[in-house]
């Protein structure tokens, strides 16, 4: 089997190093956000929290907006919306114009969960930033796999490795 590293989409040009440096962040962050909703013992998908954040910042939305927002079917839209209203972080109310026409919005609940997500995420970014990984950084791309490194995640260029390493013993040893 050839070595591929990295995908074979990634270019060599000189945005290569913020490229997979800002991937590997996006890892990091998705980790951030996982971490504080479990902190708060919410039982909440990220799709789910995904669309909630959508409507906590651009207002009530209808069903195929909000779909829209998250380049999502309407029909995903809204079976992701129903659990949301069950659980009380969401709520339909019918337009005044036209009733066939549902609008969703947050709840007091809701709108409280995303606060405080995003208190306990914006806390832990700080210590990142603060943290000794990224002081000795010289450019935004040094910067960016620094924090990377302060959250604990694998570089862009480990992270392909170690998919690497799996994706060998999972064809050779069943799994990694």
């Amino acid at each position: 089997m050839a070595s591929t590293v990295l995908p074979a989409s990634t270019s060599t040009g000189p945005e290569t190093g913020l490229v997979e440096s800002l991937a590997a962040l996006s890892r990091a962050l998705v980790g951030i956000t996982t971490r504080s909703l479990a902190s708060l013992d919410v039982d909440l998908t990220l799709s789910q929290y995904r669309a909630i954040v959508v409507l906590a910042s651009q207002g009530p939305l209808r069903t195929v907006d909000l779909a829209a927002a998250l380049h999502v079917h309407p029909s995903t839209a809204t079976r992701t919306c129903d659990r949301l209203v069950r659980r009380g972080l969401v709520a339909r109310h019918h337009g005044e114009a036209d009733r066939r026409v549902s609008w969703l919005g947050l709840t007091a609940s809701g709108k409280e969960l995303v606060g405080e997500v995003m208190r306990r995420r914006t806390e832990q970014i700080r210590e990142l930033v603060r943290s000794p990984e990224t002081t000795a950084a010289a450019n935004l791309a040094e910067l960016v796999e620094a924090l990377v490194v302060a959250a604990g995640e694998p570089t862009e260029r480990q992270w392909w490795q170690q998919w690497e390493r799996c994706t060998e013993e999972a064809v050779g040893a069943g799994g990694c």
